[in-house]
């Protein structure tokens, strides 16, 4: 019998759980048995522990999906922790940013051409440990969305964007939470930046009056037609609500 789960594995796991899509969680998952290799653990345990969080993920039990029964007091805590610290704790396991789950993600992505800036010591430090966070952010949330736009439906890993409902500079608390992103083409993410698109309590795209009456036909196709379509639901972490209320208040220009 295996010891018992340290903090450090369970930290490890619901990492690599936030990075797999609720289909990939099984033992023949590459990035599963990366892990397992990692912690000495067999890739059967580790699937089992990721499914043991979704089973304290409201994505996954609101759908009907179940998670295993199972859950301990202690990955409830790891949950819990996660979801208050965010960036301590993404920072903490950035170890287990596993090379098998990258290789996944065939297209280029802003984060393998970012290059820090050329100073020494505190800032590059800075720089890495940005680099490292985004691209935390951006794998989670495509994988929470299946590498698809969740309004077009387009499936293209490099014209897709991890767009932050609260802006990365306005809620430092929130950068990498799941929850405040969207997957968005390119298209989509610069129209939801500038508050010419959000999303209601329904998760259904609201259109500014800004260009309501634009006579562009591919404004028209690509952004007007999907006033009030509802978004293509996530794998996991709904987008927040709080946090879409704080878009549309603040950012979406009616």
């Amino acid at each position: 019998m295996q010891n018992k789960w340290t903090d450090s594995q369970l930290k490890q796991a619901f990492y690599l759980y936030c990075l797999l899509p609720f289909g990939k969680l099984h033992s023949r998952t590459p990035g599963i048995i990366e892990l397992a290799n990692k912690i000495a653990r067999t890739p059967s345990a580790v699937a089992m522990k990721l499914v043991n969080f979704a089973s304290l993920d409201p994505a996954i039990t609101a759908t009907g999906r179940k998670g295993l029964s199972g859950a301990s007091a202690n990955d409830k805590r790891i949950w819990e922790a996660f979801h208050a610290n965010w960036d301590g704790l993404v920072d903490e396991c950035a170890a287990s940013d596993l090379t098998q789950v990258r290789a996944e993600q065939s297209e280029p992505t802003n984060f393998e051409i970012f290059k820090p800036p050329i100073n020494a010591g505190q800032d590059v430090f800075r720089a890495t440990k940005t680099r490292v966070g985004q691209q935390f952010f951006r794998q989670s949330v495509l994988a929470n969305y299946k590498e698809k736009c969740c309004i077009s439906g387009l499936d293209l890993p490099s014209l897709l964007v991890a767009s932050h409902i609260v802006p990365w500079a306005i809620d430092s608390e929130q950068r990498l939470n799941p929850s405040n992103g969207l997957c968005l083409s390119s298209l989509h993410d610069r129209a939801f930046d500038q508050g010419l698109i959000t999303l209601d309590n329904n998760y259904c795209v609201m259109v500014s009056a800004k260009i309501k009456h634009s006579k562009s036909s591919f404004i028209a196709q690509s952004v007007l037609s999907y006033e009030g379509v509802k978004i293509t639901p996530p794998d996991k972490f709904f987008p927040d609500k709080a946090l879409l209320e704080h878009h549309r208040n603040k950012i979406f220009r009616r």
